[in-house]
């Protein structure tokens, strides 16, 4: 059971995307500054989506790209579509695009959606046990985990009724999601609930709902971002007005 007491919320609420991304950085700067200072690397690790693109873009920018230590950030994806990474689905080209491209980073390890979903998995947890130096049993901290929530409640590639929820062993998975007919790479929630920092980026009235579900510890989960409740980590929600507020009625 989960012990709701011991976690560390934080909600913060902001008119548009723009003010989402400021806030977003602003904490991830910080995250990186302790990470490097006490560590000397910033692991931290991006989904996909549209949601995070105004934090790339500005993380891009000229006023932020040279605020960061690019080459002390070691970059990795919280999950991956089953795409090239050239395909506009593609998380990676995502990221690439709008972010990686235009900034001094070259320490980033993408999960492989072209290959085959299972050898993919068992590649990608062999790489985070590789760089981690990871024993059995033992998991990845990392620094940062940035991620998204839909409007079903899924987090990274994790979806309600799945049974990649009830995973407790193994890093990275193979998910084959029935309601999209298609396969997803994903970390697990064991992962998740070991960073330093679960940053979650939620825009839309339509989340309305799921988020205030995410947001009650004191209830038993039920939906996988509620899930996500790191109990040695920081847990902080980014959401805008729309999805605060929900639906004007």
């Amino acid at each position: 059971m989960f012990r709701s007491r011991s976690i560390h919320l934080s909600l913060h609420i902001h008119k548009n995307p723009a003010a989402m991304a400021e806030r977003a950085a602003h904490l991830l700067a910080d995250c990186c500054e302790q990470a490097i200072a006490e560590r000397g690397v910033f692991n931290l690790a991006l989904s996909g989506g549209s949601t995070p693109i105004p934090l790339f873009r500005l993380l891009s920018s000229s006023d932020w790209a040279e605020r960061l230590p690019w080459e002390k950030i070691a970059v990795y994806w919280v999950d991956e579509r089953c795409v090239g990474p050239e395909h506009p689905q593609s998380n990676y080209g995502v990221a690439r695009r709008e972010l990686l491209g235009n900034v001094p980073a070259t320490r980033f390890y993408r999960m492989k959606g072209e290959a085959d979903p299972v050898d993919a998995a068992l590649a990608y947890e062999k790489l985070l046990r590789e760089h981690f130096n990871l024993g059995p049993g033992e998991f990845p901290r990392f620094d940062c985990v940035i991620l998204g929530m839909g409007d079903d409640g899924h987090t990274a590639s994790l979806f309600p009724g799945e049974p990649g929820l009830q995973e407790c062993e193994r890093l990275v998975i193979d998910q084959y999601v029935r309601r999209l007919k298609t396969d997803r790479l994903t970390l697990t929630l064991p992962v998740l609930n070991n960073a330093r920092c679960c940053l979650f980026l939620v825009t839309g009235e339509e989340k309305h709902d799921v988020l205030s579900k995410a947001l009650n510890l004191l209830s038993e989960p039920s939906l996988p971002a509620h899930f996500v409740r790191p109990p040695s980590g920081d847990l902080v929600w980014i959401v805008d007005d729309a999805a605060a507020r929900g639906p004007e009625k």
